[in-house]
């Protein structure tokens, strides 16, 4: 089953769609015009059962099939970075700091090209739960969709998602089973000595020596307390001390982001955080104290479910275009969520050449937008045929 032929003939339509929306970015869980937008265009397709007002502006609407089944779960997130965009096109942001800079617009219009002709056509037993997500960049709106109880309330049995994917070639998809995306944490350390003239460094406890060590400790979590197989990265990306050349400060403080794939690697990083700090108060009489925030978890993809998803994906844009046994990588996906709570998984589809996501040059490849609205309609069908 490669692109379907129906969803091609939307393809205008889904350009306007997507643009309309990129020139209308809203953050976090204010995406209040976005929400109205689909709300809308869901009841143009003939879809009664919708549900607004989930974690703030989410929405999810039921689509029944031709018999009674199971329920599978699609979902697209919904809102942009602040971000000022530099493009000039037409369709450019018209909110100043604000842009769709990592594909939501696309996202959201994939879901809805799936959403008509899954209304259409109802060839499919069972119910279809369209997830249209806020705040996924940073808000944790999918934890949110997910204790507001949306799994249990409308009875999701699988759950899937795609993100697109720049310098991947068009179509293309990518996906393992297991951890494909990283748990994102950060940390924060504040380190108090006792400052004085930079001429008298005996009086003082200077904390941007202390601070040196303990930024040189921390490159060996990885390298010495995990095995070289077990992918965790541990960013120092801010260090904030002093005020002029000569005045020893008084504090320092040193923050950034840890990456891992297991809980398990990421409970070593946060023990050895916090034996480094504690080292380091006793060795140099300062106070060294850490302040370690979780973030998402990691996006684990279930077995069963990402074997099928690859299937579908085969079917769509042909063996050789897809790859279910990628490396992970170590951004982060609050979708994680909704994988804790129910099977699914979760693949990246390419959208060409082009600027990287979360960069002000990028923007949403259009073409993609019949390929990823098919893979949706492929996963439906496929898992609850008619016959």
């Amino acid at each position: 089953m490669p692109i379907i032929n129906r969803i091609s003939d939307y393809y205008n339509e889904m350009r306007q769609w997507r643009q309309y929306i990129h020139s209308n970015p809203e953050l976090g869980f204010e995406c209040h015009k976005t929400a109205a937008f689909v709300v809308e265009r869901l009841r143009e397709f003939g879809i009664e059962e919708i549900h607004e007002g989930i974690a703030k502006t989410g929405v999810v609407a039921i689509i029944n099939g031709s018999k009674p089944g199971k329920t599978i779960g699609l979902r697209a997130d919904m809102d942009a970075l602040p971000l000022q965009e530099i493009h000039d096109h037409e369709y450019k942001s018209k909110n100043p700091g604000k842009m769709h800079a990592c594909g939501h617009d696309g996202h959201t219009t994939m879901l809805l090209g799936a959403a008509r002709y899954l209304a259409e056509t109802r060839n499919f037993s069972g119910r279809v739960a369209l997830i249209f997500q806020p705040a996924e960049e940073g808000g944790g709106g999918g934890e949110v969709m997910v204790k507001e109880g949306i799994i249990d309330t409308f009875s999701i049995d699988q759950v899937y998602g795609i993100h697109n994917a720049p310098g991947i070639p068009l179509g293309a998809f990518v996906t393992n089973p297991g951890p494909s995306m990283a748990a994102a944490d950060e940390f924060e350390i504040e380190i108090t000595g006792q400052g004085g003239h930079g001429a008298a460094p005996e009086e003082t406890v200077d904390p941007i020596v202390i601070c040196l060590q303990v930024a040189q400790s921390i490159q060996t979590i990885s390298s010495r307390n995990l095995s070289a197989l077990d992918p965790v990265v541990i960013s120092i990306t801010q260090i904030h001390t002093g005020t002029t050349h000569n005045i020893i400060p008084g504090t320092a403080y040193i923050n950034g982001t840890v990456r891992t794939l297991t809980k398990a690697s990421q409970e070593v990083v946060v023990n050895r955080l916090q034996k480094i700090c504690e080292g380091h108060t006793v060795a140099f009489n300062g106070e060294v104290s850490l302040d370690y925030q979780y973030g998402y978890p990691p996006t684990v993809n279930h077995l069963k479910e990402t074997e099928f998803a690859v299937e579908v994906a085969k079917d769509i844009s042909g063996p050789e275009n897809v790859d279910g046994n990628a490396l992970p990588i170590m951004a982060a996906e609050d979708f994680s969520y909704m994988l804790e709570k129910c099977p699914g998984s979760y693949l990246h589809v390419g959208q060409g050449e082009g600027p990287p996501v979360h960069n002000p040059e990028y923007d949403f490849n259009d073409d993609l937008s019949p390929i990823g609205a098919s893979f949706y309609v492929g996963l439906v069908e496929k898992a609850q045929p008619l016959d």
